[in-house]
């Protein structure tokens, strides 16, 4: 049974990316607009330091006096019967008011600015535990209303000097506009210093129309899009609304390299969804009435209508620390984690890192910063199918039989890839066993393979079986589990190039290239196919909707049962026989989990 809520918003800090994910997915009113929240939640214990996380998410409160909090509670705590005769049946329509106006206008006072509580994260989890909403009493940090954005006019009679002052400028103001001219350049400047910090929203409905009539002329919602897992959906490539889209993921990125981890899930969210949105959108009221969008999406939209572009967008192309912080990003071995750290160093480009760092780097990075602009190179899909190629004709030279299947953004449909990704696998599971290991040392030979990033052999450690789930681990290293199967992470380099005319051998100068090698057992070959091939927002969901849905753990090793830790077979035929190929194995996988089969080209979820 889920239980009722108030709206939640969470906060990110002191919160693990484990304990984040793990506490959205638990969150079922949860929101990513701090000003729609009713609850702020997260591991804050002193009413300072909750003030200090409400001004930094802009959210501005007055603290509501202890008097007033023990009134409202008691009020709060008494349903008001409605056909009280201190309202009439003019005064109040009982079918739409709600519980808080009835209460304001019996007790015969004004309407008050909703309130905001910020409360212990236990009290959560431990309601979650007694399968009921608690009482937040020994929970509650800090408890205030919400300051409307728009100044409020003051009752008080203003200064008979300034008075003067605000009455010449309304006048000059009135009769610049009767003229048919512009404001006054005072004027301007004045409104735009308040609109930088305040800015003002556009509306997102006409005047002369009402909702009703809006909805009315917008297309329909797809069915698809009523579900908030975008592994239920189709998500093509180059989708209808691709500009808006690319414009969000700016902002997402943004958000990456200074560690906004809600933000960064709240714009996956909106961004899988608008990619699933099979109409050009025209309005913003298309755009709020979509899952994990809203208002914030829909006011981002009504900007780049407007504009062509989003302010933001623009502000973190032109920051110079997020223009840094993005080239540590792009090396290869480095998160927006060990970014930011290089950042806080001092460390402003490559050569700071080379002069000042190169021996604190693991071997990895130190491969990344080597080879950084050639592994920033896009690798054309007839480039990757030469590369495919070679693995397949070496593995089959070491033990014949293997078949692949090119994987990642290459099988989406790109005409352009980052890196090359090939899965392996052999009807003989004892083909696969150890075989990792084999293949990269029988193309490190042949000259192809120069550097070997990461070689791991987790699935033939444990037997080539998925991999175990034995509950959740809160121990557990975050992350762990995402992808246990044998893989190497190459660096890789066409060892043919041409000769001078003397035929002296020149330095080689084909680029490097990002290539991973994984190993599958046939048994489970669909779900490494499924786990490679799709878009990051989808394989999260695919993982989301497994452990909500079906109570199942997926990995690209296997399927688990989260009840008894049993694996699941979904790939083998009904009579217990292995898929006649990789493909029809992953079709297996989607009609096992109940989802309509998607084609990789409809997994563009980014």
């Amino acid at each position: 049974m889920t239980l009722s809520f108030p709206i939640i918003f969470l906060l990110a800090t002191n919160l693990n990316s484990k304990e984040l994910q793990d506490l959205e997915e638990q969150i079922p009113t949860l929101t990513y607009d701090i000003n729609e929240a009713e609850i702020v939640l997260g591991k804050v214990f002193r009413k300072e330091r909750a003030l200090f996380e409400l001004r930094k998410h802009r959210l501005i409160t007055e603290e509501v006096e202890p008097s007033e909090a023990s009134t409202s509670a008691s009020h709060g705590r008494k349903r008001v019967k409605l056909d009280t005769p201190a309202l009439g049946s003019s005064d109040l329509d009982s079918d739409t008011a709600s519980d808080g106006e009835i209460q304001r206008r019996l007790i015969g006072s004004a309407p008050v600015s909703p309130t905001v509580k910020v409360v212990k994260l236990p009290w959560f989890t431990e309601s979650v535990k007694a399968g009921e909403v608690l009482p937040m009493d020994d929970y509650l940090v800090y408890e205030g209303h919400k300051v409307p954005k728009t100044p409020v006019k003051s009752a008080q009679p203003l200064p008979a000097e300034i008075a003067a002052q605000v009455m010449k400028r309304a006048a000059a103001d009135a009769g610049a506009l009767s003229r048919g001219s512009p404001r006054a350049t005072s004027s301007q400047g004045r409104r735009g210093e308040t609109y930088t910090s305040h800015p003002v929203r556009p509306a997102l409905l006409r005047q002369t129309t009402s909702e009703h009539e809006i909805d009315t002329q917008l297309p329909p919602i797809p069915d698809y899009l009523h579900t908030t897992y975008s592994c239920q959906r189709p998500t093509p490539v180059h989708p209808p609304n691709e500009a808006f889209i690319k414009e969000l993921t700016k902002i997402k990125t943004a958000r990456t390299l200074v560690g906004d981890h809600i933000g960064v899930r709240a714009y996956s969210s909106a961004i899988a969804t608008i990619a699933a949105y099979p109409y050009s959108i025209q309005t913003a009221q298309e755009v709020a009435r979509l899952p994990g969008c809203g208002n914030k999406i829909a006011l981002l939209f009504q900007e780049f209508k407007d504009t062509g572009q989003i302010r933001e967008a623009r502000e973190d192309e032109s920051d110079p620390k997020l223009a840094v912080l993005m080239l540590f990003y792009n090396i290869w071995g480095v998160g927006e984690t060990t970014a930011r750290d290089f950042y806080n160093r001092g460390w402003r480009d490559l050569d700071d890192i080379v002069e000042y760092g190169w021996d604190t780097l693991n071997r990895v990075q130190q491969i990344g910063v080597k080879y950084y602009d050639e592994f920033q190179l896009k690798i054309s899909r007839a480039e990757v199918e030469s590369i495919s190629a070679t693995i397949l004709a070496h593995a089959n030279a070491i033990h014949p039989g293997f078949e692949m299947v090119i994987v990642g953004g290459y099988r989406r449909g790109k005409l352009e890839s980052g890196d090359v990704d090939v899965v392996l696998s052999h009807r003989d599971e004892a083909a696969t066993q150890d075989f990792v290991g084999r293949i990269v040392i029988n193309l490190e030979r042949a000259g192809y393979i120069t550097h070997t990033l990461s070689l791991t052999t987790a699935n033939s450690e444990r037997g080539q079986v998925p991999v175990s789930w034995k509950g959740d681990d809160k121990n557990k290293k975050a992350g762990a589990g995402f992808d246990t199967l044998d893989k190497a992470l190459v660096v890789w380099q066409d060892p043919v190039w041409d000769k001078n005319e003397e035929g002296e051998p020149r330095r080689n100068s084909n680029p490097h290239r990002r290539v991973d090698i994984i190993i599958s057992p046939w048994k489970t070959a669909g779900c490494a196919v499924l786990g490679w091939t799709s878009g990051t927002t989808f394989q999260r969901d695919l993982r989301r909707y497994c452990k909500k849905e079906r109570s199942l753990k997926f990995d690209s090793s296997g399927i688990r049962s989260r009840t008894d830790g049993s694996w699941v077979d979904f790939e083998s035929g009904p009579d217990g026989s292995p898929a006649p190929d990789m493909l029809t194995a992953e079709r297996r996988v989607f009609a096992g989990l109940g989802l309509v089969y998607r084609p990789p080209e409809e997994r563009c979820t980014g």
